[in-house]
């Protein structure tokens, strides 16, 4: 892709990100919450049809950990039908073994402001043939929307994601009605640009799926992104990262992660309001679906500052 169509794509997805509309949103749901289920699912599905996209901004320094499966059994119960365990991992240079993976990230979209943990299982959907991130649990500070339990409020006693002058990322983030946190300080000083795993970051994201308690027969939807923003990101050392606390998949994982990634810029996303499968397969597809989402939202050309 162009550095001109990619800073285009930005500029449309930052822009569907509008603070007041966030804020009427947010406060919408509390209303919506009182709802049954039912009837929230199709004031989803109806309101889709007009606002289909929802603008998805990852702020930078996210930090994804990866740990071991260690009960593999226990893990595949948390797997939604079709899917099995496959080994993985974030770097292209390391070992690949079944695994879990911890993400702990800021984000501002088009509904919603705040920060996010969630815990995937990394497993192989045995009918399409593609890597998986399966969604088993998140914990939020904002409100939030997903097929099984409809619109939730904030769900964390307290959300802390966020760096210091000193080169550190700071999670520290627990939940107000489970066991769920994760506490951790990493040193993002010796940290070093590295090739991702490109299977996993790219095919993985064309198929991200709900596992666990969040189950809802839903299809599997994809994200559309510059694949180029998963080139790459930094691998912590080990030694770096001090994990104080963590209880997600607690008795299915090692008990300290294998590999830490972080992304050092921004990464911009969009996907459908609601569950939306899609064809997408391979990097290539990627880019088309960006340059058919610029055509359709008609992002006006704008004077790019490089030329």
């Amino acid at each position: 892709m162009q550095a001109k169509d990619l800073r285009r794509y930005i500029k449309t997805v930052e822009k569907m990100v509008v603070p007041a509309k966030v804020a009427s949103t947010t406060q919408g749901s509390a209303m919506l919450r009182k709802l049954p289920l039912g009837l929230q699912r199709y004031i989803v599905n109806r309101g889709a049809r007009t606002n289909p996209y929802m603008s998805f901004v990852v702020e930078p320094y996210c930090v994804f950990l990866a740990f071991e499966i260690a009960d593999t059994e226990a893990a595949e119960r948390l797997l939604p039908p079709n899917y099995s365990l496959f080994p993985s991992a974030m770097f292209s240079d390391t070992p690949k073994r079944p695994c879990a993976i911890i993400g702990a990230f800021n984000v501002h979209t088009s509904v919603f402001w705040g920060s996010r943990v969630e815990f995937y299982l990394i497993a192989e959907n045995c009918k399409t043939g593609l890597l998986s991130w399966i969604i088993d649990e998140y914990e939020s500070n904002t409100h939030s929307y997903d097929p099984s339990q409809g619109f939730i409020g904030p769900s964390t006693s307290h959300s802390v994601v966020t760096t210091s002058y000193l080169g550190e990322i700071i999670v520290d983030v627990a939940s107000a009605q489970s066991d769920n946190s994760l506490a951790l300080v990493a040193d993002l000083k010796n940290g070093v640009l590295t090739e991702l795993d490109q299977r996993l970051w790219v095919e993985g994201n064309l198929s991200v799926d709900y596992g666990g308690e969040l189950q809802q027969c839903t299809k599997p939807f994809s994200l559309v992104f510059d694949p180029k923003e998963m080139a790459q990101a930094l691998k912590l050392p080990l030694d770096d990262i001090s994990l104080c606390t963590n209880t997600f998949g607690a008795g299915a994982l090692d008990p300290m992660p294998f590999e830490a990634a972080c992304f050092p810029y921004a990464q911009h996303f969009v996907t459908t309001s609601v569950p939306t499968a899609t064809s997408m397969r391979t990097a290539e597809d990627l880019e088309q679906a960006v340059t058919e989402f610029n055509d359709k939202m008609n992002a006006p050309q704008e004077t790019d500052c490089q030329e």
